[in-house]
C-alpha cells in the first residue's frame, strides 16, 4: 500500500507540514586573529605616522626638521600659519600615530591622522606623481596611510589595545561616524581657513 501523497510547500504558498527549519548558524564572532590583525595594523599605520613625526620635529631617521618641514607647508599655500601648522603636522603626526600604535582613544586618534592625510592628498593632488616609483614623494603613500587610519577609524582598535572595553569599542559605528565628521570638518578648516 502507498503513501499518502503529501502537499509540496513553497513557503507561504500553503501546505501541510510546516517548512523544515534550517539548524541554527554559528554567529559571526570577533576572533582572537582579528584582533592580531588590527594589532598589527595599528603598529604599520600608526608607526609609520609616529616615524614621520619624529623625522618632521626632530629630524631623525633622515627626516628634514621643522625648518624644513615649514618651508614645504609653506610652499603648499599655508603661508601665514607655516611655523605653527609644521608643529601642528609634526606633533600631531608624532602623538595621534603613537595613541594608535597603544590603541589609545583610537576613534578619534585615526580622525586626527586622516585629516593630515586628507589636506595633504588635495595639496598636492596634480602637482605630484601618483605612484612612489615616479616620484619619493608621491600620492601613493598619503592615500595608503589616509585608508589605514579611515579603516581603523571604523574598526576600532581590536581586543589587544588600551581602548579595550570602552564604549567607542562596543558601539564603533556611531563613535567612527561622530569622528569622521570631526576629521573631514578639520581638514576643510585648515585648507579653506589657512590656506592662501
Amino acid at each position: 500500500m502507498t503513501e499518502p501523497t503529501r502537499q509540496f510547500d513553497l513557503g507561504t504558498l500553503g501546505g501541510s507540514q510546516p517548512p523544515e527549519e534550517r539548524p541554527d548558524r554559528r554567529p559571526v564572532s570577533w576572533t582572537g586573529g582579528a584582533d592580531l590583525g588590527m594589532l598589527l595594523l595599528r603598529l604599520g599605520v600608526g608607526g609609520l605616522f609616529f616615524a614621520h613625526g619624529m623625522q618632521k620635529v626632530f629630524g631623525m631617521w633622515g627626516g628634514l626638521g621643522l625648518s624644513a618641514t615649514t618651508g614645504i607647508v609653506s610652499a603648499h599655500g599655508f603661508t601665514s600659519q607655516a611655523s605653527t601648522l609644521a608643529w601642528l603636522l609634526g606633533g600631531g603626526e608624532l602623538i595621534l600615530g603613537a595613541m594608535i600604535v597603544l590603541g589609545l582613544l583610537t576613534p578619534f586618534a585615526a580622525a586626527g591622522l586622516l585629516a593630515i592625510k586628507i589636506v595633504a592628498v588635495v595639496v598636492k593632488w596634480g602637482t605630484v606623481p601618483f605612484y612612489a616609483a615616479a616620484a619619493p614623494n608621491a600620492l601613493e603613500l598619503d592615500v595608503l596611510l589616509g585608508l589605514g587610519a579611515a579603516a581603523l577609524l571604523f574598526t576600532g582598535a581590536g581586543r589587544i589595545a588600551l581602548d579595550r572595553g570602552r564604549t567607542w569599542q562596543r558601539r564603533p559605528l556611531p563613535w567612527a561616524s561622530l569622528c569622521l565628521v570631526i576629521g573631514v570638518g578639520v581638514a576643510l578648516a585648515v585648507l579653506f581657513g589657512l590656506r592662501r
